[in-house]
């Protein structure tokens, strides 16, 4: 890997890291999180918009791969081999339409004709969506799932906010656009040069 395209995974890595101390009862862990975030994003949603803007671009037609980063195909590969994963759970994620709707956001990325601070908060609230989308889901299966494993509903919300964390930190430090990776935030368009 190239020292261009590893600062695209290190540092995003590093703002994950810092996103871990995030709090909301002062606001100062959550504010430097969110200023690290604006300071390493804002120059690639601004070479974002100039490519959606360039004459040569043409946004390509959605296509998604349910949850990225080989969540989907992993747990399709597990569920095939692990029969009880399939019979309880499904095939697919129970998440995936969380991350299908996320793709839908981030295949276009920002519109046309968006400031680079729109296109930045778009991304931020994308981002939130999954992550709500995520616990909707475990809200609405924990009566099932408390009866299934004779756990509380709590526990059941307690994994499923763990798993929302967990995918937004993933789309967070991941997803950050004209970083070349197939799931970045403008995906639809041309990579940029």
């Amino acid at each position: 890997m190239s020292h261009r395209k590893l600062r695209y995974v290190i540092v995003p890595a590093c703002a994950l890291l810092l996103s871990c101390s995030e709090s909301t009862d002062d606001g100062s862990p959550g504010d430097r999180v969110d200023q690290l975030e604006r300071r390493l994003e804002l120059r690639h949603h601004e070479a974002l918009l100039a490519r959606i803007t360039a004459p040569d671009s043409t946004l390509v037609a959605f296509t998604t791969d349910g949850c990225s980063g080989g969540l989907s195909v992993g747990w399709e590969y597990l569920s095939e081999h692990i029969g009880i994963l399939q019979e309880k759970h499904g095939i697919r994620p129970p998440w995936e339409a969380c991350c299908v709707e996320h793709d839908r956001r981030y295949h276009a990325g920002a519109t046309i004709g968006a400031t680079v601070e729109e296109s930045f908060v778009a991304r931020k609230q994308a981002d939130l969506g999954l992550q709500a989308c995520v616990l909707a889901t475990g809200k609405n299966r924990a009566a099932e799932l408390s009866v299934e494993y004779g756990v509380t509903p709590e526990s059941v919300h307690t994994l499923y906010t763990a798993i929302g964390e967990l995918m937004y930190g993933a789309v967070r430090a991941g997803g950050m656009p004209c970083s070349g990776l197939p799931w970045r935030w403008g995906y639809g368009w041309p990579a940029c040069g």
